[in-house]
This record gives structure tokens, C-alpha cells and sequence, in this order.
């Protein structure tokens, strides 16, 4: 995974509450067997019409608001079930920060877990950053060291995240990465459980 301690870029609004992981990434595409290429599903009931067609109402497929790295949504972001493809369809769609007042709490971890960094706010803050970004170009500056947001334009925020995941997203690790730096140690260790044996 690529890591970032600050992230710049434009932030588009999905002025919707309650999404939930069905929404995100449909049922019908959780076949596949790699955590790539899920992008291209991503909100496909919103995206798309039943024939298949871009679906030129949708938020997300409007020009202005396509290349977009930071996603602002509603409250209760991610609920339903707790499949891991939603944060990878977000992901290898191009998103690396959500922006809510609230995240369902498995969605919130398998985020952090791939990569994604999700970002509670308080709900009015959310709501002035959602008229902001539909109104577009909107762009917001991410340090994620500092645990800070801004606009440029007069708007700051303070967010928290726990250490561990910060040194995680900041190094673009993931849990097997940090495994494997300890290599050393746990060859040591097999070693010397084969002598005692």
C-alpha cells in the first residue's frame, strides 16, 4: 500500500446518510478472488442504470467530480454487512480519505486495515465541507502527521486517530507487512524451539 503524511487534493460530497457496504460494493461482484479491480464496481446500482449506462445523475460520475483522493459522506458511512471488498472497491477506486461524522465500527477497522484513512468530524462541520465540495473545485490538504485538515480558504479541523494506525497509513503498512519486519525474530525463535526439541 502507498503511505502519505500529507495528502492535497480535490474532495467530492455523497450527500447521502446510512450507506451501507451493499451500496458500495454490490453483492453480485464479491466472486472475484483478488482485492483489485473492485473500482470498477464501486456504487454500480448509483453508477450505472439497469442498462448499463453511466447514470448521469450520480454524484461521482460527474466530470467536475471525477480523480477525486477524498470522499465526504453522511453519517452511519459503511454499515451492513462487514464485507472487506467495500474499503477495497473505495480504495482501487481512488479514494485514500472518507470524511463522516460516522462510520459503522467494522467498516471503520477494515479501512484503516487497507489502507484508507477514515475521518470522523462533527456533523455541522461535515455538512459545511458537503456544500463546499458540491460546488466544485473544492480541495482540501490532509496532514495526517499533524492530525489536521484545511482548506486554504479559512477552514481548519483537528481529527484524532490512534498512533499505531497512524505510523500503518503514514508508512503505507499493513498488518503482514509489520509481521514480516519481525522475520528476523520469529526465525530465531522457530530455531530455538528446534533445539530445545
Amino acid at each position: 500500500m502507498s503511505g502519505f503524511k500529507t495528502l492535497q487534493g480535490k474532495a467530492v460530497a455523497l450527500d447521502r446518510a446510512n450507506v451501507d457496504t451493499d451500496q458500495i460494493i454490490p453483492k453480485q461482484f464479491l466472486k472475484r478472488i483478488e482485492k483489485t479491480g473492485f473500482g470498477q464496481y464501486l456504487f454500480y446500482d448509483w453508477r450505472f442504470t439497469k442498462e448499463g449506462e453511466p447514470n448521469q445523475e450520480f454524484e461521482l460520475n460527474k466530470e467536475e467530480n471525477q480523480g477525486a483522493p477524498i470522499l465526504i459522506a453522511n453519517e452511519n458511512f459503511g454499515c451492513g454487512s462487514s464485507r472487506e471488498h467495500a474499503p477495497w472497491a473505495l480504495g482501487d477506486f481512488g479514494f485514500k480519505v472518507i470524511i463522516a461524522p460516522s462510520f459503522a465500527d467494522i467498516f471503520h477497522q477494515n479501512c484503516l486495515k487497507n489502507g484508507l484513512l477514515p475521518i470522523s468530524l462533527p456533523a455541522e462541520t461535515v455538512d459545511y465541507l458537503l456544500e463546499r465540495a458540491k460546488k466544485q473545485p473544492y480541495e482540501l490538504k490532509i496532514d495526517l502527521q499533524n492530525e489536521n485538515i484545511e482548506d486554504g480558504q479559512g477552514f481548519t479541523a483537528q481529527f484524532s486517530i490512534d498512533d499505531y494506525w497512524k505510523k500503518m497509513l503514514i508508512n503505507g503498512w499493513d498488518e503482514i507487512e509489520i509481521t514480516l519486519q519481525l522475520e528476523d525474530n520469529i526465525a530465531d525463535f522457530e530455531k530455538n524451539e528446534l533445539v530445545q526439541h
